[in-house]
């Protein structure tokens, strides 16, 4: 896919994912609102309905993980059911993690006549760790919800960045730049108080704690204290 066709998907699923997460927020699952078929991912299975599903990656497009999958998750039947799995082609099985206290079995539960949010703040959450060179924004990506008594839902969802709308649906975890590692003469050197007269043998014994003396010298030197 073109990168000028993928700025184009892109800006789609912002614009319909905008205008159907208004509509969900004032209606209910059969509210005729609802009925509009947006361009992000829905589909009907059984009793269960998914939608407005997005898989959203890292803000730098070269990051391989972590990315999330948000989606609304409506069961229309009499009885709950859980959330087992949620598959992304290219990236693997999410990690499912409910809301707290609201779990059973540590499975995100989606109540009978109701719904359930994954992605967002204070909603459950659906983690991929990793992605593959498959998995790139502006996609449609197939995946996969496993239900407990429906079984599998299968919609492809846009591959979207956490960036501008996407950016409160991203991933909470965002890599850091590693910290720089201290150089050879700072771990070799230590302090004075380490190496010195007996009478200093509390602060010796607060670098070795700190695993700051691991140098021959000042082993000796708390050896000769000890004497």
């Amino acid at each position: 896919m073109s990168s000028s066709l993928r700025r184009g998907a892109l800006a789609a699923a912002a614009l319909a994912f905008s205008i159907a997460s208004l509509a969900a927020c004032s209606a209910g699952s059969n509210a005729q609102t609802l009925q509009i078929k947006p361009d992000n991912a829905a589909t009907t299975v059984g009793d269960i309905k998914v939608q407005n599903a997005i898989v959203v990656t890292q803000p730098d497009a070269a990051a391989k993980g972590p990315a999330v999958v948000s989606a609304t998750l409506f069961n229309s039947s009499t009885t709950d059911q859980t959330l087992d799995s949620v598959t992304v082609d290219g990236a693997g099985t999410a990690e499912v993690t409910p809301v707290k206290g609201e779990g059973k079995g540590g499975k995100v539960v989606v109540p009978a006549g109701g719904s359930v949010i994954l992605g967002g703040e204070g909603n459950a959450s659906a983690v991929l760790p990793e992605i593959g060179s498959a998995v790139q924004n502006g996609n449609a990506q197939q995946v996969t919800f496993t239900f407990s008594e429906t079984g599998d839902v299968s919609l492809r969802a846009f591959v979207v960045p956490a960036e501008a709308y996407f950016e409160k649906w991203g991933p909470s975890d965002i890599p850091e730049a590693p910290a720089s590692s201290p150089s050879p003469s700072d771990e070799a050197s230590g302090s004075p108080s380490a190496s010195g007269s007996p009478g200093e043998g509390t602060a010796a014994e607060e670098g070795a704690a700190a695993g700051s003396s691991g140098s021959p010298s000042a082993s000796e030197s708390e050896a000769t204290a000890g004497d």
